[in-house]
């Protein structure tokens, strides 16, 4: 499996399937792009499908800082180059869907699209009161504990005992400063665009069309007012954990292929 240098000494693990238009997957915080393993050879029967592990994650590079949105962003655009890819739609859950998000803001020439699943922004102040207590548990003497503890809102009874199974052992596989700092740079730290009204103002500047899908009904009412393009598209789909596109991978696969055929007409 092929790795590429971006530089500062970071190595980005990635698999590259199938041929077609590309597609750039990012997955979230705490896991790795095995998230993608339900997914993968749907899409890439259509599409050439790369799926990376961000720094600090997986079999890439583990920095002993800079493991942040913002940094992760940067180091997809630079395997963008790597790969001779001049633009991709590019799909990220959760911290994945920030990532992706910069991505797209910071290098708009790159996304041709964008696909949201549960993203980690668009959090109201009540939910953010307790990042503060919750990154001081990342940081303290039982960091995975603290990190499986998180998780469990992740999921419900939608969730299959075999996704709550893999989550919780890519966690304790994952070094703790990294848990402490991605978490801390999505939602408290000074560029943060994981709560409102940060992620209001630079969502907006998001110009290419973004398919969202969504477990809670609030937050994507909330998203479909920041969209500009007339081809984004909210879904939500009530009832499914955080954990949506896993529980239902024909599903999102086959809602990823329609929207994409609007986009080519």
């Amino acid at each position: 499996m092929p790795y590429a240098d971006v530089g500062g000494n970071v190595r980005i693990f990635y698999t590259d399937d199938g041929d077609g238009p590309p597609l750039l997957l990012v997955h979230g915080w705490g896991t790795d792009s095995h998230q993608w393993s339900w997914h993968i050879d749907a899409l890439a029967a259509r599409h050439r499908v790369i799926a990376a592990d961000l720094r600090g994650h997986g079999y890439s590079s583990v920095p002993e800082q800079g493991n942040t949105p913002r940094l992760m962003a940067a180091d997809l655009a630079v395997l963008l180059d790597r790969l001779g890819l001049p633009e991709v739609v590019a799909v990220g859950h959760s911290m994945g869907g920030q990532v992706v998000s910069i991505l797209a803001v910071e290098h708009p020439d790159r996304v041709r699209a964008l696909v949201t699943l549960d993203p980690g922004y668009g959090l109201t102040d009540g939910v953010a009161a307790r990042f503060p207590e919750m990154i001081a548990s990342l940081r303290g003497e039982h960091p995975h504990a603290a990190a499986e503890a998180i998780d469990e809102w992740c999921t419900n009874a939608a969730t299959p005992t075999v996704i709550r199974r893999w989550h919780k052992r890519r966690l304790y596989g994952m070094a703790p400063h990294v848990l402490a700092e991605a978490f801390e740079a999505m939602f408290t730290g000074p560029e943060a665009i994981g709560t409102r009204p940060a992620s209001d103002d630079y969502l907006a500047r998001r110009r290419c069309p973004v398919l969202s899908i969504w477990a809670d009904p609030e937050r994507a009412r909330w998203e479909a007012g920041l969209l500009k393009h007339p081809a984004s598209r909210v879904v939500c789909w009530d009832g499914s954990s955080h954990r949506l596109h896993e529980e239902r991978p024909a599903e999102f696969v086959h809602l990823l292929a329609g929207w994409l055929r609007t986009l080519r007409k």
